[in-house]
């Protein structure tokens, strides 16, 4: 079973994440963020994976410790679920509109964490959550689970450009980990990812 169970604690954060890649996009996320829960079970459901995320963190603060931690954990579980990445399709590429927004995940699970993202929201950001901070949640799991990820969004609704790059992003990270029953090793000339 591609799965993974990962827990961090730092003096900031304490986070806990389970997923199985092979799910059914049941998700359980409690992070004391709710737009945070509300779009990690939106990402989780559309990537198809079994996701659980438990969060305690210094919120009187703000959500940034939260927010990026997270995404640490959930990077390093991906890493870990995908393994050496044997007989994945590795590349996808996923639009996904919502509305008057329209967001797009071009990703290679190749190991290699990097991110492009073009995209800029409302300097409040979505849900309490500052702009920027999107950006960096998505650079945290990127580096984390050495993926290279472009990821791009317009709009004019801050709700519905986050929750359209949730959504692509779940869509073509469960199109780049399935399995490939035509290939039989690592998706790469070099022979490993």
């Amino acid at each position: 079973m591609r799965s993974a169970d990962v827990h961090r604690t730092t003096g900031e954060t304490d986070v806990r994440v389970s997923l199985n890649l092979d799910g059914t996009g049941a998700c359980t996320v409690d992070t004391g963020i709710p737009f945070l829960d509300h779009m990690l079970t939106t990402f989780g459901r559309h990537g198809r994976m079994d996701l659980t995320v438990r969060a305690a963190g210094d919120l009187p603060v703000d959500c940034h410790h939260t927010v990026e931690d997270v995404g640490i954990v959930l990077g390093t579980a991906l890493a870990e679920a995908i393994g050496d990445g044997r007989g994945i399709a590795r590349f996808a590429d996923v639009a996904v509109p919502m509305d008057e927004s329209l967001a797009r995940a071009s990703i290679d699970v190749g190991g290699r964490g990097y991110l492009v993202f073009s995209g800029k929201f409302s300097p409040a950001g979505p849900g309490n959550i500052p702009g920027d901070l999107i950006e960096h949640f998505f650079y945290s799991i990127c580096i984390n689970a050495r993926i290279t990820a472009h990821i791009t969004a317009y709009g004019r609704n801050d709700h519905h450009m986050c929750e359209a790059i949730f959504k692509a992003f779940g869509r073509a990270l469960h199109a780049a980990t399935a399995v490939d029953r035509t290939e039989t090793g690592a998706p790469s000339t070099k022979g490993t990812l």
